[in-house]
C-alpha cells in the first residue's frame, strides 16, 4: 500500500514549481458529506462515460438509454467503483439519473468563476472582481443544466438562494488568501487529458490547472470546495491528481513536478511531490482495477458494498441493502470459468509485451 504522508508539502504562490519542503501539512479538518459530494464526479459527467439521461421514472429507466459496456475510466469513476460496485454499474452501465446537490452545484460554479478569471489581464484578477463574475456563472450554468434549478424550487423568495450564492463568494475570496492569480499564467484550464495503456485501458479526466514553470517543470492543481481530509485519508484525496500525473506521463513521457489540492472549504494546500515509482503503483492498481469491473460487467454481478457513504446515494431505490431491486442487467452475461475448465488455456496478460 503507498504511503498516505510521504512527500507531502506546503507550497507558495507563483507561477512557478517551488522547492518542496516536504513538510508535514498542518492539521487539516475532517472530510464531511458536503466536501464528498462536492468534490466528486460533477463536472466529469460531461463525459461520454458518465453522461445519465434526464429524470425518468424507475420502471423506463432501463430503456431510456442503450446501455454500453465501459471502455473507459475516470478518477470518479474508478473511486465510485472501489466505493461500491453496484454504484459504478448504476452510473455507467445502467445511467440512473441523479439530483443535482448543492454542495456539487456550489463546486461547479466556483470551479467555473475561477477558470474564467484568468480571462482578464494579471492585475486584474482581484477578488471583488472574481465575486463578480459569480452571478453570470450562476445564469449560465442554468442554461447548460437546467436541472438545477430545481435546487431552489422551493425558495420563492430566494433566501436560500441568496445565501448559497454568498457561500460561493467566501470560497472564492478564501482562494486569494491560498494563491495569487497575478502571478499565474496557467498553461492549461480545465483540461480535458485521455490517454491509452498499453493494455488498451483508457483513461481520461478534466484537470483544474496545468502550470508549467520555464524551466518546464508542470505542476497540477485541483480545486476542492470542500475541506481537507484527515491525514491518514491523504492518500485517497491524492489518488485523483496521481491519476491526472499518470495520465500526463503517458502523453508527454514527463513526470509532474507537482500535485497541489486546494481546499477552498478549509483553506489547506497539499502538495505531492510524484516520483515515477509512484505513478507505476497507480497503473498497476487501475489494471487490477479495470481486471475486476470488465469481469463484473461480463458476469453481471455487481456487489453492493455498504458504508456511511450510503445514506446520501440516490440510488437506495434499487439497492438491495435498502429493500430495493436493481434495473434488470441491460448487458449480455457471460458465465464466469470454473477453475478446472480453464487448465491449460492461454493465459492473459495485460502491459508491454
Amino acid at each position: 500500500m503507498e504511503s498516505s504522508s510521504e512527500g507531502v508539502a506546503r507550497v507558495g504562490d507563483g507561477g512557478v514549481v517551488e522547492d518542496p519542503a516536504h513538510t508535514e501539512a498542518s492539521t487539516p479538518k475532517t472530510s464531511t458529506p458536503e466536501a464528498v459530494a462536492a468534490g466528486a464526479a460533477v463536472r466529469e459527467a460531461v463525459m461520454p462515460e458518465t453522461v445519465v439521461p434526464e429524470a425518468v421514472g424507475p420502471e423506463a429507466v432501463a430503456t431510456a438509454v442503450a446501455a454500453i459496456a465501459p471502455t473507459s475510466l475516470s478518477p470518479s469513476r474508478a473511486g465510485d467503483f472501489m466505493q461500491c460496485p453496484l454504484l459504478y454499474r448504476f452510473r455507467v452501465i445502467d445511467r440512473l439519473p441523479e439530483k443535482p446537490s448543492p454542495a456539487a452545484t456550489k463546486g461547479t460554479l466556483v470551479h467555473a468563476v475561477l477558470e474564467r478569471l484568468f480571462d482578464a489581464p494579471a492585475a486584474e484578477r482581484t477578488a471583488p472582481r472574481a465575486k463578480s463574475l459569480i452571478p453570470g456563472q450562476w445564469d449560465r450554468l442554468r442554461e447548460t443544466r437546467p436541472e438545477v434549478v430545481e435546487l431552489f424550487a422551493d425558495d420563492p423568495e430566494g433566501e436560500r438562494l441568496a445565501g448559497w450564492l454568498v457561500e460561493a463568494e467566501r470560497l472564492v475570496e478564501r482562494w486569494f488568501t491560498l494563491e495569487d492569480p497575478t502571478r499565474l499564467e496557467p498553461a492549461e484550464r480545465e483540461l480535458f487529458v485521455e490517454a491509452e495503456l498499453d493494455s488498451g485501458l483508457r483513461l481520461r479526466g478534466i484537470i483544474d490547472r496545468v502550470d508549467v514553470a520555464p524551466t518546464g517543470e508542470v505542476r497540477i492543481v485541483d480545486y476542492k470546495t470542500g475541506k481537507a481530509p484527515r491525514p491518514e485519508y491523504a492518500e485517497g484525496a491524492l489518488f485523483q491528481m496521481k491519476f491526472y500525473a499518470l495520465v500526463v506521463w503517458r502523453l508527454k513521457n514527463v513526470v509532474p513536478r507537482r500535485l497541489q489540492l486546494v481546499y477552498l472549504g478549509s483553506g489547506d494546500v497539499l502538495t505531492y511531490d510524484p516520483v515515477l515509482a509512484d505513478l507505476e503503483r497507480v497503473e498497476r492498481k487501475l489494471l487490477a482495477l479495470w481486471d475486476a469491473i470488465r469481469l463484473a460487467t461480463e458476469t453481471g454481478e455487481w456487489r453492493p458494498r455498504p458504508t456511511k457513504l450510503c445514506g446520501w446515494c440516490d440510488h437506495q431505490a434499487h439497492c438491495p441493502e435498502f429493500g430495493g431491486t436493481p434495473p434488470p442487467y441491460p448487458l449480455p452475461v457471460t458465465p464466469p470459468v470454473r477453475a478446472a475448465e480453464s487448465e491449460g488455456g492461454a493465459q492473459g496478460r495485460m502491459g508491454p509485451g
